[in-house]
C-alpha cells in the first residue's frame, strides 16, 4: 500500500480558498464592500465543500461498519449458532430416544438442558470462525471495518 491520497481541501492549493475572506478584508480600504462580501462567499463555499467531502467519506465508513456488523452478527449470533443448537438438540433427542427408555418429556427436557449448556461452549469457536470467514471473503472487498473501500 502506498501513501494516502492527498486531501483536496487540506493538502492542495484549494486550501487557500479558505483564506479568501482575509484577502477581502485586507483589500477593504481599496475595493467596494460587495467585493469583501464576495470574498466571504468564496471562503464559505470552500468550508462547505470540505464539510460535504468529509461527510461523504464518513458516511462511507459508517456504511461499511453497518454492513460488516450486520453480516458478522447475522452469522455469529443467529445463523450458525441457531443451526448448531438445532442440530445438537435434534441429534440428542434422537440418541436419547434410541439409547434410553426415558419418557418423552424427560428426553425433551434433557435435550433442552443440553442445548442451553452448549451455548457458552460454542460462542468463541463460532465467533473466531466467522472472523476468519469474513476476513477471507467479504472484508477483502472493503478492507478493515471502519475504513472506506479503496478506489482501485
Amino acid at each position: 500500500m502506498g501513501q494516502p491520497e492527498p486531501d483536496l481541501y487540506r493538502d492542495t492549493w484549494v486550501r487557500y480558498l479558505g483564506y479568501a475572506n482575509e484577502v477581502g478584508e485586507s483589500f477593504r480600504p481599496l475595493v467596494p464592500v460587495p467585493v469583501v462580501w464576495a470574498s466571504y462567499g468564496v471562503a464559505t463555499a470552500y468550508v462547505t465543500a470540505d464539510a460535504i467531502d468529509k461527510g461523504r467519506k464518513a458516511a462511507t465508513v459508517m456504511g461499511v461498519a453497518v454492513v460488516d456488523t450486520f453480516v458478522w452478527q447475522s452469522l455469529a449470533s443467529v445463523a450458525i449458532p441457531g443451526f448448531t443448537i438445532n442440530r445438537l438438540c435434534a441429534a440428542s433427542l434422537a440418541l436419547l430416544g434410541s439409547l434410553t427408555r426415558w419418557p418423552l418429556p424427560v428426553r425433551r427436557w434433557t435435550t433442552t438442558a443440553l442445548g442451553l449448556a452448549a451455548i457458552p461452549l460454542i460462542i468463541t469457536p463460532i465467533d473466531r470462525t466467522v472472523d476468519f470467514l469474513m476476513d477471507s471473503s467479504l472484508r477483502k472487498l472493503y478492507g478493515t471495518p471502519g475504513e472506506p473501500p479503496t478506489s482501485h
